[in-house]
C-alpha cells in the first residue's frame, strides 16, 4: 500500500475494512491523531453533522463507520434502515469533517473495528441505550473497548428528535389523516344510501 497520509484527510473516502488498520498505522506513524465514530447514519440531518463536527474538533482524523444494511436489521429489526448501506455512505462522504468512512460488518463483534483502529478517541453517543443491566452506555463502553483506544468521548445528543422518532410521527399524522377520509368517505356512503 502505497498511500500518503496527507492524501487521505478530508476525501471521505470508504475504505475497506481490510485495509483501514494499515491505514490507521500510517496515520499515527506520521503523529495524526485519530478519532472514531459509528453508527447508522440513516435519514441524515443536522443533527448527525453537529455530532460529526464535534467528533472532528477533537483530532485530526475522523474515521466514520457506517453499519451494514445486515448489522443495521441485526441491532434495529427488518424494518431498518430506511436508506440502504450504499446511500447512506454516499450522504456522510459529503459531510466536511468527514475524513474516511468504513464498513461497520460485524453483527456480533463489536469490538473488531476498534481493536482494528486503535483511534486515539472513541466518540460514542448519549443516546444509544446500554444492553447491559445497572450500566449506562458509557461505563459498557469503557469497560469493554479502553484497552483499545486512548479516550473514550460520550458527546451529548445533537438533536431534540431522533430519526425514528420523525418516522413514527409521519406515520402517526399519516394515519391520522387516512382515518379521517375514511370517516369522511363512510358518512357520504351511508348519507349517500339513505337519500
Amino acid at each position: 500500500m502505497n498511500i500518503k497520509a496527507s492524501s487521505l484527510l478530508g476525501s471521505g473516502k470508504l475504505i475497506s475494512t481490510k485495509d483501514i488498520g494499515k491505514i490507521s498505522d500510517l496515520l499515527r506513524k506520521n503523529n495524526y491523531k485519530i478519532v472514531l465514530t459509528q453508527g447508522v447514519w440513516d435519514l441524515i440531518h443536522e443533527g448527525h453533522a453537529q455530532y460529526l463536527k464535534k467528533a472532528k474538533e477533537l483530532g485530526d482524523v475522523l474515521i466514520v463507520a457506517v453499519d451494514t444494511d445486515e448489522v443495521v436489521k441485526h441491532r434495529k429489526g427488518p424494518t431498518r434502515p430506511i436508506v440502504p448501506e450504499k446511500e447512506r455512505v454516499k450522504m456522510i462522504s459529503h459531510l466536511k469533517p468527514v475524513d474516511l468512512i468504513v464498513m461497520k460488518e460485524s453483527k456480533t463483534d463489536h469490538n473488531k473495528l476498534i481493536r482494528t483502529v486503535k483511534p486515539d478517541i472513541l466518540v460514542i453517543s448519549e443516546t444509544t441505550e446500554s444492553n447491559k443491566n445497572g450500566k449506562s452506555f458509557l461505563e459498557e463502553v469503557t469497560e469493554q473497548h479502553s484497552k483499545f483506544c486512548k479516550k473514550i468521548v460520550n458527546l451529548e445528543p445533537q438533536s431534540t428528535t431522533s430519526t425514528s422518532a420523525r418516522i413514527r410521527l409521519l406515520t402517526i399524522k399519516g394515519a391520522e389523516d387516512l382515518a379521517k377520509e375514511l370517516q369522511k368517505v363512510i358518512a357520504n356512503f351511508l348519507y349517500s344510501e339513505k337519500s
